[in-house]
């Protein structure tokens, strides 16, 4: 796993460091709970260089890519973005990734760590098609900033995001080196990545840090995630598991057209749900919950955990766990064992335990 282009510019930057989705970079500055609270309280900047970004140009890019994923890019309109899954033949899911429409390319973004099998199935499937892909990863990096207080942090570097819609992109400038930006999808807890290219990634990371963005590491990320339910490919997502299944309904378009895997996606729905379901767990003070641990309910058998965490919020324990379930059990509120946990089902997003006692001021910082 290679540094991040933030880790290769400033090496060593945090107090620890660590692979995630991979590639390495910091798994914390202060605190993971301080860094947390940021992102969702108020602002928080990471380093999103574990992602790539990979270039679909030529005359057949977009119904190419729209015969290859689960969602729509035909109707993608220019300057928006979609989630999507890639599956193969059997429905069973290879990767998932963001699509952009720039005008003249389509931006695949996606995880380093699926790169290589997403290349290597967009070549096994280009044949005749006016498609070029160029993996885009050295030349092009990203930060995100996340949390209530990001759109001013952005203003104070002359950015202004306030009208901007989840999955939108436009072009601009910091400090008069142009970027990227681009709105996440969550309303709740907004967030906006910055794509830059990589020679100037540090620059821009000061510049968010001195306006007042609290650094945070791949640990309160990882705990954010959980919190918020979102499953991770190669964790959560394996290639064995089903799109529905997921419980990610915002990667499914059922009236784009076909595509590899569209078959087994459209049965399952005009038969009826899938019998298991991704669903969230919680358990009082820090269990032994850890992946692979099975759920039980009257002594059967009914699921698996996937992703588990201990946090440390506000002087209290609580454990977070995210898991396959069998579709009856998975309603919030229900009771179950994981192992020997009691752990109770509940929804996602998880809002009760980021604490304000825990919430860091918006202020200057030094890089």
């Amino acid at each position: 796993m290679g540094l991040t282009a933030l880790q290769t510019q400033h090496p060593g930057l945090g107090s620890a460091q660590g692979d995630y989705r991979g590639a390495t970079a910091a798994a914390r500055f202060d605190s993971p709970e301080r860094e947390l609270a940021a992102l969702r309280n108020s602002c928080g900047v990471y380093d999103l260089g574990y992602r790539a970004k990979i270039s679909l140009t030529g005359a057949d890019r977009v119904r190419w890519l729209n015969g290859m994923v689960t969602n729509n890019i035909r109707d993608l309109a220019p300057e928006r973005g979609v989630y999507a899954f890639l599956l193969n033949p059997q429905g069973h899911i290879l990767g998932d990734l963001y699509a952009y429409n720039r005008g003249d390319s389509i931006i695949v973004d996606t995880d380093h760590s699926q790169v290589e099998k997403i290349l290597a199935t967009f070549d096994h499937y280009i044949i005749m098609d006016d498609v070029e892909v160029a993996n885009l990863s050295d030349s092009l990096t990203a930060l995100s900033i996340a949390g209530p207080k990001s759109p001013e942090v952005l203003a104070s570097c002359g950015i202004e995001v306030r009208d901007l819609q989840p999955l939108q992109v436009f072009d601009t400038a910091l400090e008069g080196t142009p970027c990227t930006i681009v709105r996440g999808e969550d309303l709740e807890y907004p967030s906006y990545e910055l794509w830059m290219p990589s020679g100037d990634v540090h620059k821009f990371w000061a510049a968010l840090v001195a306006h007042g963005a609290t650094p945070a590491g791949s640990e309160a990320l990882e705990w954010r995630r959980i919190l918020s339910g979102i499953p991770l490919y190669g964790v959560d997502i394996r290639e064995r598991d089903l799109p529905q299944e997921t419980e990610q309904t915002r990667a499914l378009n059922f009236s784009k057209g076909c595509y590899i895997g569209q078959e087994i996606v459209e049965r399952i729905r005009s038969r009826g749900a899938v019998h298991r379901k991704f669903a969230a767990f919680r358990a009082p003070g820090p269990q032994p919950i850890a992946p692979g641990s099975k759920i039980v309910v009257n002594e059967k058998e009914v699921g698996e955990i996937t992703s588990a965490a201990v946090l440390h919020i506000a002087d209290e324990e609580k454990t977070v766990a995210l898991g396959y379930v069998r579709r009856e059990i998975g309603t919030p509120g229900r009771e179950v064992l994981i192992g020997s946990v009691r752990a109770t089902v509940i929804a996602t997003p998880v809002t009760d335990l980021v604490l304000l006692g825990t919430e860091p001021a918006l202020e200057h910082h030094e890089a």
